[in-house]
C-alpha cells in the first residue's frame, strides 16, 4: 500500500470534486563657543541616533505582532502601527485605529455598531475571533503572553517568562507561568494540559511540561534527541497513562517519544523524512498517523503510519493529478481516523504564495492594484474546497469522502452529544492587499459545522455567527 494515492480511493467523487473546487551649567568661565557648538551638535546627533534605534525596535516589534496575528497595517502610519500595538497589548482597546484593524481582521462577523463598540466589546471581539482560536482542544482554549527583561550581557531584552491562561467556555480556569520557556503550543488531555515550546537559553532544544487542572506545573522536561532546532508538533494521549510526543528537527527528522506522567521519557524512535517535517498527528488504533510536509510550504503533503513504538509501517500520498491537499486536523472517533483538509487546483506558477499563485498572476497581469470584491471572492470560492476523509484503522484507506466547495476544512472535535463536529470555513468576504507583508489576500470565512454519527453518517449542518480570518 506504499504510495497509495488517496484520490484512487474516491474515484468518481474526486472527479466531481475537481470540477467544484476550482542641562547642567559649565564650570569654566571662558567658553570656547565653537567647540561647545560642535559638542552640542554631536550630542544631539547621538541622542537622535539612540532615538531612531529605539523607534525602529518598537516599530519592528509592533510589525511582528501584526504579522503574527495576521493583522493588516494598510493605511496606517508607523506611529499608528505602534499605537495600535500598545493599545491591544496593554488591554486598553480605546483607539479608533484599533477598532479598524480588528474589525478588518474579521470582516463578516457580527460586529457591534459604532456606538456600541466599547473597549469591552472590542476586547471580546479580539479574544473571540483573533487569538482565542489559535490553540484550542476538547473545549479548552489557551492564550499565550510573554514578558521580557534586559539582558546586560547581550545589551537587549530577552524572554523572561511565558504566561499561559486556560479558558473553558470563555471562563478563565487557570494561569501558569514558565520562566525561560518560550511556549509555542498547548493541548488538553485527560492527563492534564501539555505545554511545549523552546528553551530560551539556546532555542535549539524543545521543552515539554505538564499542567494539572488547577494550573499547577507538575514538571518541565527538556527533550534531548540529538536534533538541532527541535520543535514539538503534537502531544497525544497514548491511552495507557502516557503521552505520545511527535517532534521534528534538522529539517527532515521525525522523533516519536513516549513520556510518563512524572516527566520521564520511556522511549524514542527517529524517522528520516528526506527534508520534510511533521505537521500534525492523530491516534490510529494502536498506532498513529502523522502528516508531513515541505518545510516552508504545506505542499506535497503525505501521511505516514507509525506503530505503537513509533516505527514507520506505511506511507500514503496526499495529492492528486490536478489538485493539492492541505491537511488541517486529524481526530480518532468511532473507530475511525478523520482527516480534515482543503484542496486547491495545482498552480501553474510555483513561486510566491502557492495556494493563490494563479489568482495573483491573473490580477497582476492586468497591471492593477485593485480588484472588485465580488470577483475576488468568486475566484477564491472556485479555488478552495473543504475535504473530509475517513480512514479505517485496519488499513488506513479512506472509507468515505465529503467535500464542500468554496470552503476550507477546519477543526475536528466531539460535541457534548457525542457526535463528531467538523468545522468548515466558508469563504464569505475578501480584499486585495498587495502592500501587506503578512498576506496578499485577506478576508473572512463563516463557520459552518457538520455533525456525524459514530458510524460516519452525516447528521446535519449548522451555519453559525462565528467567523475566522482568511489570510494568504
Amino acid at each position: 500500500m506504499n504510495g497509495y494515492d488517496l484520490l484512487n480511493a474516491v474515484g468518481e467523487a474526486d472527479a466531481r470534486y475537481i470540477e467544484e473546487a476550482n542641562a547642567k551649567k559649565a564650570p569654566a568661565r571662558h567658553i570656547r563657543w565653537g567647540a561647545l557648538a560642535a559638542c552640542l551638535a554631536a550630542l544631539a546627533l547621538a541622542g537622535a541616533g539612540f532615538g531612531v534605534a529605539a523607534e525602529a525596535k518598537e516599530y519592528n516589534t509592533a510589525l511582528a505582532f501584526f504579522e503574527e496575528n495576521s493583522l493588516s497595517a494598510e493605511g496606517l502610519s508607523r506611529a499608528d502601527v505602534k499605537r495600535v500595538y500598545r493599545d491591544i497589548t496593554t488591554g486598553r482597546f480605546t483607539l479608533e485605529e484599533t477598532a479598524q484593524v480588528i474589525t478588518r481582521a474579521v470582516p463578516g462577523a457580527e460586529l457591534p455598531t459604532p456606538e456600541d463598540l466599547t473597549p469591552e466589546a472590542l476586547e471580546a471581539l479580539w479574544n473571540r475571533d483573533v487569538w482565542m482560536r489559535r490553540f484550542s482542544s476538547a473545549g479548552f482554549s489557551y492564550k499565550l503572553d510573554y514578558t521580557e527583561k534586559m539582558n546586560p550581557a547581550m545589551g537587549f531584552d530577552t524572554l523572561e517568562k511565558s504566561i499561559v491562561r486556560c479558558y473553558k467556555g470563555g471562563e478563565l480556569q487557570w494561569t501558569a507561568e514558565f520562566p525561560g520557556f518560550y511556549v509555542e503550543g498547548c493541548t488538553h488531555t485527560d492527563l492534564g494540559t501539555a505545554v511545549w515550546g523552546k528553551e530560551e537559553a539556546t532555542w535549539d532544544h524543545a521543552l515539554l511540561a505538564r499542567v494539572d487542572e488547577t494550573g499547577g506545573v507538575k514538571w518541565v522536561s527538556r527533550l534531548n534527541h540529538g536534533m538541532k532546532y527541535e520543535s514539538v508538533t503534537a502531544v497525544l494521549d497514548a491511552g495507557d497513562g502516557t503521552w505520545a510526543v511527535i517532534s521534528g528537527g534538522d529539517r527532515g527528522t521525525l522523533c516519536f517519544s513516549i513520556f510518563a506522567m512524572n516527566g520521564n521519557a520511556l522511549l524514542q524512535q527517529k524517522t528520516e523524512l528526506d527534508g520534510f517535517m511533521p505537521r500534525g498527528a492523530a491516534r490510529l488504533g494502536e498506532g498513529y498517523l502523522v502528516q508531513v510536509g515541505n518545510f516552508m510550504e504545506n505542499q506535497e503533503s503525505s501521511i505516514i503510519k507509525l506503530d505503537a513504538e513509533g516505527n514507520r509501517t506505511d506511507t500514503f500520498t496526499y495529492t492528486g493529478e490536478d489538485c493539492d491537499y492541505y491537511m488541517t486536523d486529524l481526530l480518532e472517533y468511532g473507530g475511525l481516523v478523520y482527516l480534515s483538509a482543503y484542496a486547491v487546483p495545482k498552480q501553474t506558477d510555483e513561486g510566491g504564495r502557492h495556494e493563490i499563485a494563479d489568482i495573483l498572476d491573473d490580477i497582476f497581469s492586468r497591471e492593477v492594484m485593485w480588484i472588485d470584491e465580488e470577483e475576488l471572492i468568486a475566484k477564491l470560492r472556485k479555488n478552495y474546497t473543504a475535504v473530509l476523509l475517513l480512514c479505517d484503522p485496519a488499513g488506513g484507506d479512506p472509507k468515505t469522502f465529503y467535500s464542500v466547495p468554496g470552503a476550507l476544512g477546519g477543526a475536528l472535535a466531539v460535541n457534548d452529544a457525542g457526535d463528531l463536529k467538523w468545522e468548515t470555513q466558508k469563504l464569505e468576504s475578501a480584499f486585495f492587499s498587495p502592500a501587506t507583508n503578512a498576506f496578499t489576500i485577506g478576508g473572512a470565512c463563516r463557520i459552518v459545522n457538520y455533525t456525524f454519527a459514530p458510524n460516519g453518517v452525516l447528521r446535519g449542518q449548522e451555519t453559525t455567527d462565528e467567523t475566522v480570518g482568511f489570510h494568504r
